[in-house]
């Protein structure tokens, strides 16, 4: 069963490309079977803002997220079926404490069908957006790379204690771009796995998924997100992290191979929850797909890079 739970488009996210509907209608006719919508939530103060968001203000961050949700409902109630399943979701943002109870707030009012929790900041400053706002963000940790992936974590914990995401995003994006000829960049310290294994056991225990991120590989990393280190002890699901219809699907036959390589047979996915003002109810209930790399899905994907 094709599942990608981690989605953008160009018409709701300044770095993307296409329509919300254009993704949608690419998944379908590719064959998936459960498709995830889940733009960014709004970031709240202008010193958050992206370069591409000089033209916007935050209040219109906030309308742009107001449009997306009544964009995807009204898609989910065209385009879904028992063989195609389309959750609306959000990705978050975690800047500081107030980004969490604001992603709180709008999964409450919107009655989110789940959420991909993702961390995107170290002290305030991106490090996914460029490798100028990495070395920022290293400088700002006195120049230890250590430090920049512990704080990372100790954020994706508290991430992940406020919101309990459904799914859990990127997992180990510090290490984005780190120098490839660094220790840490395929391996932990024995204090920095410690708080690897503190916040997998939390996903586990309130019945979170681990996305495997195929975008890891249109980044130039040797793994998709988690690196492989951090293959064990979850359960998981798969992602795109797509960013326009041209993206439906990127590098999943190399995620494949990297499925059977680290031995993940079998995936899972977020079921809509019965009660929507329920959503935050544990354990998270999700579905299963055994055996899914025996699946003749695969086929229908190649690894040609995306244009955007």
């Amino acid at each position: 069963m094709p599942v990608t739970l981690h989605s953008h488009s160009g018409q709701f996210c300044s770095h993307a490309h296409g329509t919300l509907e254009e993704v949608v209608q690419v998944a379908q006719n590719k064959g998936f079977r459960v498709l995830g919508l889940s733009e960014h939530v709004p970031r709240f103060r202008e010193a958050d803002l992206y370069p591409e968001e000089s033209h916007l203000t935050t209040n219109d961050l906030g309308r742009i997220f107001e449009d997306y949700v009544q964009t995807a409902r009204q898609l989910q109630q065209r385009y879904q079926s028992p063989e195609f399943r389309i959750l609306v979701g959000a990705e978050t943002e975690y800047i500081n404490s107030e980004s969490l109870v604001q992603a709180q707030a709008l999964r409450e009012r919107h009655h989110l069908d789940y959420l991909v929790g993702s961390v995107h900041h170290v002290l305030e400053i991106p490090i996914d957006f460029d490798a100028a706002g990495y070395q920022r963000a290293l400088a700002a940790c006195g120049g230890s790379l250590e430090s920049l992936f512990g704080i990372y974590f100790d954020a994706q914990y508290q991430m992940l204690t406020a919101l309990q995401p459904e799914v859990v995003a990127h997992f180990d994006l510090c290490r984005l771009f780190a120098p490839r000829d660094n220790l840490l960049t395929t391996s932990l310290t024995p204090a920095l796995w410690d708080k690897v294994q503190r916040n997998i056991d939390y996903i586990v225990s309130y019945g979170g998924l681990f996305e495997v991120n195929s975008r890891a590989f249109k980044k130039g990393l040797p793994d998709a997100y988690p690196q492989r280190d951090i293959l064990e002890g979850g359960r998981f699901t798969l992602a795109d992290d797509g960013h326009g219809p041209n993206d439906v699907g990127l590098y999943y036959r190399q995620l494949r191979e990297y499925l059977i390589t680290w031995g993940i047979n079998t995936i899972y996915w977020p079921v809509e929850p019965d009660n929507k003002h329920l959503s935050s109810d544990l354990p998270k209930k999700v579905d299963s797909m055994d055996h899914v790399c025996d699946h003749e899905f695969w086929a229908a994907f190649d690894i040609e890079t995306a244009s955007n």
